[in-house]
């Protein structure tokens, strides 16, 4: 297969990144949008939206992400779920690691939102690559005919799931809420290898080189129990930007945001940071949407060596 060097490629999936990818995609620049789930943006767990310009009426926050990446797609940016776990910044043309393969750029966007988090569960920290992972396609094979764990209760956690069956003996889902986000007539609930525990938090991971066991509690009653464990993946949701996987490739502040210039450049010159990664003073969508529209003008501004941005590509 030939390789593709990208022009664009945005790293998320949210409202900054799709209307990045409107613009670089509308600008006739080669984009690629990469995206863990379709629902794992903060827009996506909005119930209810009426505040954005040119709504009349108020939409679900997943209806009016999928119209973001509809337009994306229809100004002819390709859209890729997958799972981004590096970059390479050192040279001129950048480098995105994903699970799957390596996506070359001449330029790169940085639009994960900030829904990380922090180590934050007994254990957690501690045995992170032994035992505890965050992305099930890239480790669940190491954890052939095992008894493994996922923590979470979105769709994107439902997902991992999928693929856990595939290869764990016994896959337990243990969700906060007793009524999961997702539908818990979803395909991967019925596999007869999974066991739901809703209404369970994990609050200890033990074990002595590696993982080996794990301590659950009632959200509502506070009983604990604890359960043999080999692997525990975690899809929790916080405040924090999503970094995990750049790596020390990119400055951050105190807080862990990308620190970005004016019109979006990072100190690495072709990367841009936009929406609520880079930590602006205002988080709502059509700031983040604004973000992605100025960083992709100032890598159509990079890539074509232009003086300045270039706005209005309905003229010639």
């Amino acid at each position: 297969m030939r390789e593709i060097l990208y022009d664009v490629i945005i790293i998320g999936g949210g409202p900054a990144g799709l209307s990045a990818a409107q613009y670089a995609a509308r600008a006739n620049l080669q984009t690629v949008v990469l995206d863990k789930s379709p629902s794992a943006s903060a827009l996506s767990y909005t119930g209810r939206i009426e505040n954005y310009p040119g709504l009349l009426e108020p939409l679900p926050g997943k209806e009016l992400l999928d119209r973001f990446r509809d337009q994306a797609i229809k100004f002819g940016a390709e859209y890729v779920e997958t799972q981004v776990v590096g970059v390479n910044f050192d040279a001129d043309i950048k480098e995105v690691l994903a699970t799957e393969r390596v996506y070359k750029g001449k330029t790169v966007i940085i639009a994960t939102g900030s829904m990380g988090r922090k180590p934050d569960i007994p254990g957690e920290e501690k045995f992170l690559g032994k035992g505890v992972s965050y992305c099930a396609t890239c480790d669940a094979a190491f954890f052939k005919g095992e008894t493994v764990c996922i923590a979470g209760e979105s769709d994107e956690a439902v997902k991992e799931v999928d693929v856990l069956t595939g290869f764990a003996k016994t896959v337990y889902v243990i969700a906060p809420s007793e009524k999961l986000n997702a539908s818990a007539g979803s395909p991967p609930l019925n596999h007869p290898s999974v066991k739901l525990l809703a209404g369970y938090r994990i609050v200890n991971i033990q074990g002595n080189e590696i993982v080996a066991s794990i301590t659950i509690r009632n959200t509502e009653t506070g009983e604990e129990r604890g359960l043999d464990m080999a692997g525990v993946f975690l899809y929790l949701h916080g405040s924090r930007p999503v970094v995990n996987f750049l790596d020390a490739a990119l400055p951050l502040s105190e807080t862990s945001c990308v620190v970005t210039h004016r019109t979006m450049e990072t100190s690495v010159p072709g990367v841009y940071a936009a929406g609520d990664v880079a930590c602006g003073e205002v988080r709502q969508v059509v700031i983040a949407s604004a973000y992605g529209c100025i960083a992709a003008l100032s890598a159509e501004k990079f890539i074509r060596q232009r003086k300045r941005m270039k706005y209005d590509w309905g003229k010639s």
